[in-house]
């Protein structure tokens, strides 16, 4: 190899961000390494990591951890920069004094469930190749809501015992809860399973958003512990909607869907007043990913959507149309691929310990393997129905609890009012994207 396509690697990740459930992170590290999709598939837990050997890049990624790549050009060939957020990679190449070849576009996401193989081999690159690892199997279940709810529910309960395994016994832990069935899935489990194990509930709080005293989720929130008769974990976190700041969100994200950054201000919201009360808190869980596994969107809203599509497609919601479809975004990956970074950056950017089970692959091949189809008849409203249906079934059979079901609303709507929702966040996306566009000027195109 002549001197000039000399290749290096600048490897900006954290191991330590990673929240690995049956192994240390050196033997999930050579998993990668191997290229092994079977080998890989066996990681559990939410982890981005990246290894080479000689002019061999692997990377792989669950949707609980963002894993990002840009190929810089330096005097004696091209260096590969791998992080997990954009300002990361631009700090590296200010540090290089090459920050003038940034541009977002330029930037690569590592989608999640693949391993991405990129060969350093000289100018220009090939195109990296993708190995999906996590292929659910569809439609193995028999259609009964009460075998489903139970095997679902018991799959989560698993997730979070590995995961209370890596905890200190007297730890504490926060729920981002809004009364919802996915957030109150998980604090029903986080409950349960602390008891079974003999450790104290009291370690475990509820943390619900209220935004100018709205009545919204903190009265939802209210009503679902005293159905579960556990009110003693709830803490209502108050703000003042004079504090939301959308475009602090998009910088926070480094992302402008406008949905994702409506739900990231609340997020960002809530975990700033959790720091300012508790300065030494560290972990907090969450329930993003339910709506994605059980498909709880409303269709209707998406015009590129059709029922079918939705239940026709592996892993829709959690992938997007697929690494090899024109809809895909090499940039940012798709679907809930893409939209996690919502609930991770802003935990992450307080310095707080995210975990989010629903997202985890092992708890995703049980809601894959839902037969959909046969249990909706392809009925919008059925599917609508479902997640409720199934989750609380399932509450019920593994923790002994009748959880309440409330009418879905998202995480933005139920914190505040509608009136003053409207008033702050623009309703056009190109708004938004200009927004993001003004965190770079333009360099180089």
């Amino acid at each position: 190899m002549s001197h000039q396509y000399l290749s290096r690697i600048e490897n900006l990740l954290r191991p330590e961000g990673n929240v690995l459930l049956n192994m240390t992170y050196d033997e999930a590290a050579g998993r990668v390494l191997s290229g092994d999709p079977k080998q890989v598939d066996e990681i559990d837990g939410q982890f981005a990591i990246m290894v080479s050997e000689g002019k061999t890049v692997r990377m792989a990624r669950s949707i609980g951890r963002p894993l990002r790549y840009f190929l810089a050009k330096l005097a004696d060939g091209p260096c590969l920069l791998v992080a997990e957020r954009m300002d990361e990679i631009v700090a590296r190449l200010k540090e290089m004094g090459i920050e003038d070849q940034f541009h977002p576009s330029y930037t690569r996401m590592v989608p999640a469930h693949h391993v991405v193989q990129i060969q350093l081999v000289g100018c220009p690159d090939p195109n990296p190749k993708y190995d999906r690892f996590f292929t659910p199997v569809r439609n193995n279940l028999p259609p009964d809501i009460d075998t489903i709810g139970q095997l679902y529910i018991a799959r989560l309960a698993q997730e979070c015992d590995l995961w209370l395994d890596t905890l200190s016994p007297k730890e504490p832990i926060g729920v981002l809860f809004s009364g919802g069935v996915d957030s109150g899935a998980v604090l029903v489990t986080m409950y349960d399973r602390l008891l079974k194990r003999g450790e104290s509930p009291a370690r475990l709080k509820a943390f619900t958003l209220r935004v100018d005293q709205c009545k919204g989720d903190a009265s939802q929130a209210q009503q679902f512990v005293r159905h579960c008769n556990i009110e003693e974990i709830l803490e209502i976190i108050d703000c003042d909607s004079g504090s939301l700041d959308w475009k602090e969100t998009i910088r926070i994200l480094e992302d402008y869907k406008p949905l994702d950054v409506q739900s990231g201000t609340m997020a960002i919201a809530l975990c700033r007043e959790i720091r300012n009360r508790y300065p030494d808190w560290k972990n907090l869980v969450d329930g993003d990913g339910g709506d994605e596994n059980l498909k709880d969107y409303p269709i209707e809203e998406n015009p590129e959507l059709t029922i079918r599509s939705v239940l026709n497609n592996l892993m829709l919601y959690q992938e997007g149309w697929g690494v090899h479809a024109i809809k895909h975004s090499l940039t940012y990956s798709g679907g809930q691929s893409r939209g996690h970074i919502r609930t991770s950056a802003p935990a992450a950017f307080f310095g707080f310990r995210g975990f989010s089970p629903f997202s985890l692959p092992r708890v995703i091949e049980v809601a894959e393997s839902i037969p959909f189809v046969e249990l909706t008849q392809w009925d919008h409203q059925r599917l609508y129905e479902l997640k409720g249906e199934v989750v609380r079934a399932g509450i019920r059979a593994v923790c002994g609890i009748d959880m309440p079901v409330f009418e879905k609303k998202r995480f933005q709507h139920g914190a505040m009012s509608s009136d003053r929702f409207e008033t702050l966040f623009p309703k056009e996306e190109s708004t938004y994207r200009f927004e993001f566009a003004n965190l770079y000027p333009a360099t180089r195109r």
